[in-house]
């Protein structure tokens, strides 16, 4: 087995190269949808939510109000710390349950985490980051998800900077380009990845990815 991670910020595109690398034969772990499913609804980490950030978070039918939520916590350092710390904890225990299931394998896993930079895990053999300028990342959210400007910029700056991301990269895609110079990059990087090491757990790591 052979792990890496994926991140990119919002509107680099990293949900995209998520798809090449599952089409090229890699087990995606994505962290997005783990905490999706860990606030659905009747949740323990839905419960401690409504309790921080109150009632209205959660719709008529029990799901999580996504939108009430992001707007509480983009433009409030330390409520986004206190979701984080609700939704974190439980999140890393999934993500390690579904990297152990590919233990026995010769598979790539791909921890696709947006907040990877945030939240570095120990024995990745490589850190992958989908890069794209500032301000195209700003038009993109917009245009693609029609995200006001101001709730873009938001949610953008609450990341680390993007300077920072690639800082932390050994591997990084240019996806200011189409989508076919994209692909391309990916599977450069695709056949660079099946030739790394096999991951080996940290000796003193409980938790032998984080």
């Amino acid at each position: 087995m052979i792990v890496v991670g994926l991140t990119g910020g919002i509107g680099a595109g990293k949900s995209t190269v998520s798809k090449l690398l599952a089409e090229r034969g890699a087990a995606i772990v994505d962290a997005d949808q783990i905490a999706r499913d860990l606030q659905s609804p009747g949740s323990p980490v839905l419960a401690k939510m409504a309790e921080r950030f109150g009632a209205d978070i959660i719709d008529d039918d029990g799901s999580l109000n996504r939108a009430a939520v992001a707007k509480i916590v983009f433009s409030d350092k330390a409520a986004l710390d206190d979701l984080n710390g609700i939704v974190h904890p439980a999140m890393q225990a999934e993500i390690q349950r579904q990297i152990d299931l590919n233990a026995d394998t010769d598979r790539v896993v791909v921890l696709d985490f947006p907040l990877l930079g945030e939240n570095p895990r120990r024995g990745l053999a490589a850190t992958i980051v989908v890069d794209i300028p500032y301000e195209a990342a700003i038009e993109r959210v917009v245009e693609y998800r029609g995200m006001d400007e101001d709730d873009a910029r938001n949610r953008i700056n609450s990341q680390i900077s993007r300077e920072e991301r690639l800082e932390r990269a050994t591997h990084v895609l240019d996806n200011s380009g189409s989508f076919d110079d994209l692909a391309s990059q990916v599977d450069e990087l695709w056949a660079a990845v099946v030739k790394l090491p096999s991951f080996v757990p940290p000796d003193d790591a409980d938790d032998p990815v984080k």
